[in-house]
């Protein structure tokens, strides 16, 4: 879940120090890259090594290291995180980081800091019900600080009391917690439709195309990425379910708008499926076998049902629709007139008959609109994918 995040791990000085050891492994495992700084007092309860060991970085200690500072500098550590988090969080730290201190490497990080910030604090009871302590508190909240803890229990000093820092397990939900609900998309439910549908003429042959579904699936992922809940209703392919997606298989295009219509509601639909337009209108229970006395086979097709517009006319129609237009020839009339029947809100239109789409891991498109068109540069279809989330994005940005 937080795969590709970057976390800057800073550890100051207290006992608890030796459950940051058990956080930067929990933090690895949900795929976080942590980077650390261990302040001199949190030298004092876990060594450099251990925390290097774990993290599989170099750990940070010394504002004036001469080689730290020319290889990674305290400046561009402070901003290519996406989120610091200290803990354990010590009275001291926190006091400094309140009065805008630069002591050391861990403050002076701080203070140069446009990131945002989680705290953990733990520390005695009295040093935690200090007025003080307090005060710093409530700075750090009006500065958008998050505070983790402390919770509640014996402490090392003896004393039973409000001070303990967190555990481990815990400041990883909250740290979950954090990127889920910053996300702009969280809350919004996306259902995305992709790959090809076979549509059977025989208990073996069906109507197909070429369709890999691999812009659907990286649309979809895109999406979770940004925050959605999304539902992935995909034809045969040989791809696997996107990680976080509820994916339902289909094969045809009656079950693909089934299954469609019972995902309902939801906020934004994209139609990236190569839908059939046809099928067989009488499936045959044996195999059509090839006889000597015939030399052509005569087949009765009757149209698709119409999901793109069955979506864009439904009762509980998605905020937002939209379809693909996969054309060999006249893309820019086609689309537009697609835009006109389907009476969805954008279509995304690609040239199939060039630079072999199907199949490929490259795209190049166009997003029509209804007062306005964007082409896109050829680019893979992950990229195109996150363009392609940007600009629904910022859909319900101005929707606002």
């Amino acid at each position: 879940m937080l795969t590709g995040k970057k976390i800057l791990l800073i550890i100051s000085g207290g006992i608890a120090a030796y459950k940051s050891l058990a956080l930067i492994r929990l933090l690895k495992k949900s795929g976080a890259d942590v980077r650390c700084i261990l302040t001199n007092g949190g030298s004092q309860f876990v060594t450099p090594l251990s925390v290097a060991a774990l993290s599989e970085e170099h750990v940070f200690t010394d504002l004036w290291s001469l080689k730290d500072e020319s290889e990674m500098g305290h400046i561009r550590l402070s901003r290519e995180a996406d989120l610091i988090l200290i803990a354990p969080a010590s009275a001291n730290l926190m006091a400094q980081m309140a009065h805008g201190l630069a002591e050391d490497l861990a403050s002076t990080t701080l203070l140069a800091s446009n990131r945002p910030i989680m705290i953990c604090p733990a520390m005695n009871p009295m040093m935690w019900a200090h007025k003080a302590t307090q005060d710093n508190l409530q700075t750090l909240i009006k500065r958008d600080v998050t505070i983790i803890g402390p919770a509640d229990g014996d402490m090392a000093c003896g004393e039973f009391g409000t001070g303990r820092m967190s555990e481990p397990e815990d400041i990883l939900s909250a740290v979950k917690n954090y990127f889920e609900s910053n996300k702009p998309l969280a809350g919004k439910h996306a259902i995305v439709t992709s790959g090809p549908t076979f549509e059977p003429l025989d208990p073996v042959r069906f109507i197909g195309n070429r369709s890999s579904g691999k812009q659907g699936h990286a649309i979809a992922t895109a999406l979770i990425d940004m925050g959605a809940s999304v539902t992935y209703i995909t034809g045969p392919t040989a791809l696997p379910a996107p990680l976080g997606a509820k994916t339902v298989h289909v094969e045809t295009a009656k079950e693909m708008l089934s299954v469609t219509q019972d995902a309902l509601p939801a906020d934004i639909c994209v139609c990236a499926a190569a839908v059939s337009d046809w099928r067989s209108d009488a499936i045959a229970t044996q195999k059509l076998k090839k006889t000597k006395s015939e030399d052509s086979l005569t087949l009765t097709l009757v149209k698709n049902p119409d999901i793109l517009h069955t979506l864009s006319t439904h009762k509980n129609r998605p905020t937002l629709v939209i379809g693909f237009a996969a054309e060999t020839q006249n893309l820019d009339d086609n689309a537009k007139a697609k835009l006109s029947s389907k009476q969805c809100d954008w279509i995304i239109g690609n040239n199939v008959g060039e630079n072999n789409v199907f199949g490929s891991d490259q795209n190049k498109i166009t997003l029509f609109k209804r007062d306005n068109q964007k082409e896109f540069e050829i680019a893979d279809k992950t990229t195109i994918a996150r363009d392609i989330a940007d600009e629904i994005i910022h859909y319900f940005k101005i929707q606002k």
